[in-house]
């Protein structure tokens, strides 16, 4: 994830819990948060020791970069978002740690349109 889209001082992660509004599922908690002024989405991610040591939460923290590096341009600017990852992370792979996420932003109503497959430029190899 590029630097501008991280949250991640100790003052903008107060104002998101403290005005902003929270969903969750089993395996996520989203805080969100409206900003003022201009910039692009802004997310922040927090995992907790009682997920696992710390080779399991950064392990954790590399996929949710990972899958929110893809959805960026969905997601809704001037934003704040704060993704807090649950005990059951802990055992997920890529797809189903995607898919979950997925369900927790959708139930937020975070994405402006639907994530989709990033699309490649083809190589045309046609012979001159």
């Amino acid at each position: 994830m590029q630097k501008e889209y991280r949250l991640r001082r100790r003052g903008d992660f107060r104002r998101a819990f403290r005005t902003g509004t929270s969903v969750a599922n089993r395996q996520f908690v989203v805080y969100r948060s409206e900003r003022r002024g201009e910039g692009p989405v802004r997310i922040g991610i927090s995992v907790s020791r009682k997920v696992g040591n710390a080779v399991t939460r950064n392990r954790i923290k590399r996929l949710v970069k990972e899958i929110t590096r893809e959805w960026v341009d969905c997601l809704p600017e001037r934003t704040d978002i704060i993704l807090i990852a649950r005990k059951p992370t802990a055992d997920m792979d890529y797809h189903r740690m995607k898919s979950s996420l997925h369900h927790v932003l959708k139930k937020a109503r975070l994405f402006r349109k639907t994530p989709g497959p990033k699309k490649t430029a083809k190589h045309s190899g046609g012979s001159s």
